[in-house]
């Protein structure tokens, strides 16, 4: 079987083209995994690729073990994936002992306590939060290839931190760095292409290793990482690229979607293939996302693969305040729960971290479990390392009993009840431990505890994490890339969704990127909602609500709805 079989016809002509550069435009929910992944299949099973030569390339671990874990699915070894810094790092720790007689730096651990340790020197009182924005400001500064200078021309400023006190602030915080011969996740890739540019032997060994490049999420390149894959390159042209302009997020870290946009520029005999056909979202959902980006730089009209389930269109309801707003969809979840939807299956998205308090109260007031994305990692959770030790202690053991047994009993033993606690620290350690034994009811017949247990590590070393029976709640930002059946967005009005400091064109025009990935993340229903009040300030409806309804008043794309209470109605 090809790899390419299990494709759709613009699918296969994307993975099909494996020499000269490739660029990818790929909607939300069209399925571009699919295409890098089995693209890289491709070449390797017609001998273009050899594996280890391949470096694909992204922004996250998590993602870069995603990819890992599909190409082992389709009997494809060797490739590496990574993603900009952990490739960076690689070829630093590789190459500078040669170069310089000694092991490579150390990387920083935690930038906000050198910070501190610069300010003390400077005699700047400065708060955590505000040295954690300063820890951001040098991040952009570094990955768009500005000098300390260059920097303070722009006249920024952070907070109380002054222009010329930033300025000091960063002198003294590399000074401490450069005597404690350490180097933080910036100066890594600022470091590994200073090494490329400087030794030419080092280019060529490291273009001698890695012949084909593909790069995921390519709207999220800083102008840092742009240069790099520019000096991995060299003069050859075999690059993949993948990305979706409409799902920039990232500018205030340093993306720039340009260099998406102007791929065919950069690479005049490029091949652009657009990717339009979603399999995730019902065609209400993609209407509403269509509408809000219509216009907009490199937008894709995206078109539903499948006939529609349900006609209904998202919904928008208005409530008085935030608590109000955070118990009627408390509410609305009750009742998908009732109607047959599995917590696992619903997320509630909102702009900020601050909103997910009063909606994570609501729902454990209506006795529903919840789980917020972003948080401890599922296997870094102490109950969860204690079940994998006990698990692989079991399989030295031997014993009469079957492979789930074993783990029922292990599982029993470590306080797994048969009937789930109420929400809280308890209800999550209960969550988790069910998670395991999930796992373990869906392994093969053939499964053993030995093999179980390694499948967990292997898991955990790709971040493939399985799914809570919780319902999750996120921010907009952390889940991008991911999609729910049910998603509620939360918070859309003025100065939530925009955020309040959004007051430029191009701030505005992120923020609607923002709202974009969150209305593409519903499969089969979508509700928005907002508050008329935040505190002792009144609010109006997002622009992006009224952009999306005045665009196509009367063709159904938004129904406004009423809560339950008879308080704060809004009849459309």
């Amino acid at each position: 079987m090809s790899a390419l079989d299990a494709l759709d016809d613009r699918q296969r002509e994307a993975a099909s083209i494996l020499r000269g550069p490739v660029a990818v435009l790929a909607g939300a929910g069209t399925g571009k995994t699919r295409v890098i992944t089995h693209r890289i299949a491709h070449g390797v099973d017609t001998g273009a690729y050899t594996p280890n030569r391949v470096l694909a390339v992204t922004f996250t671990s998590k993602a870069a073990g995603e990819l890992r874990g599909r190409l082992r699915a389709l009997g494809v070894a060797g490739v590496v994936a990574r993603t900009f810094h952990a490739a960076a790092l690689s070829q630093l720790n590789f190459f500078w002992p040669t170069l310089a007689g000694s092991p490579a730096p150390s990387i920083i651990d935690n930038k906000v306590r050198v910070l501190g340790q610069a300010a003390d020197q400077l005699r700047l009182r400065l708060d955590t939060a505000t040295l954690r924005d300063v820890a951001s400001e040098i991040e952009w500064r570094k990955v768009s290839m500005l000098s300390i200078d260059q920097h303070a021309e722009l006249g920024r400023s952070v907070g109380k931190v002054g222009t010329d006190q930033l300025a000091a602030l960063q002198q003294g915080y590399e000074v401490l760095k450069d005597d404690r011969r350490q180097l933080d996740f910036e100066d890594v890739l600022l470091a590994c292409a200073g090494m490329l540019e400087a030794e030419p032997r080092v280019a060529a060994s490291v273009r001698e290793q890695y012949r084909h490049f593909t790069v995921d999420e390519f709207q999220d390149v800083s102008p840092l990482q742009n240069r790099l894959l520019e000096l991995w390159l060299g003069d050859r042209r075999d690059i993949c690229v993948v990305g979706d302009a409409s799902q920039t997020i990232y500018s205030f870290a340093g993306a720039e979607q340009r260099y998406l946009l102007e791929f065919g520029r950069t690479y005049p005999d490029a091949t652009v293939v657009r990717l339009e056909t979603n399999y995730r979202s019902q065609p209400p959902i993609l209407a509403a996302a269509n509408a809000l980006m219509k216009g907009r730089p490199g937008a894709l009209e995206l078109v539903a693969a499948r006939a529609a389930i349900t006609a209904e269109p998202p919904t928008v309801t208005a409530f008085d305040t935030e608590t109000d707003e955070a118990a009627g969809i408390a509410r609305s979840i009750t009742a998908q729960l009732a109607s047959g939807a599995s917590a696992s299956e619903i997320a509630v998205l909102y702009r900020s971290h601050a909103q997910s308090g009063a909606i994570q109260q609501a729902l454990a007031d209506a006795g529903i479990a919840s789980s917020v994305l972003g948080g401890r990692r599922f296997f870094d959770m102490p109950e969860v390392r204690q079940a994998v030790l006990a698990l692989r202690g079991a399989s030295v053991a031997p014993t009469e009993r079957g492979f789930l047994p074993n783990v029922i009993r292990v599982m029993r033993e470590l306080g797994l009840t048969e009937e789930p606690p109420a929400p809280g620290a308890q209800r999550e350690s209960w969550e988790a431990r069910r998670a395991l034994l999930r796992l373990a009811e869906e392994a093969p017949p053939e499964t053993t505890l030995r093999s179980f247990s390694e499948m967990l590590m292997a898991r955990a070393k790709d971040q493939h994490e399985p799914t809570l029976e919780t319902v999750t709640l996120s921010t907009l930002h952390a889940a991008k890339g991911l999609e729910w059946p049910h998603v509620h967005l939360a918070g859309w009005a003025e100065g939530a969704l925009p955020i309040g400091y959004a007051t430029d064109f191009e701030a505005i025009d992120e923020e609607r990127r923002l709202a974009y990935v969150g209305i593409t993340r519903a499969a089969r229903t979508l509700s928005m909602t907002w508050s008329r009040a935040a505190g002792h300030r009144e609010r109006a409806a997002s622009r992006f609500l009224q952009e999306i309804g005045t665009t196509a008043r009367g063709t159904g794309i938004l129904r406004e709805t009423s809560p339950r209470s008879t308080r704060g109605a809004r009849r459309g």
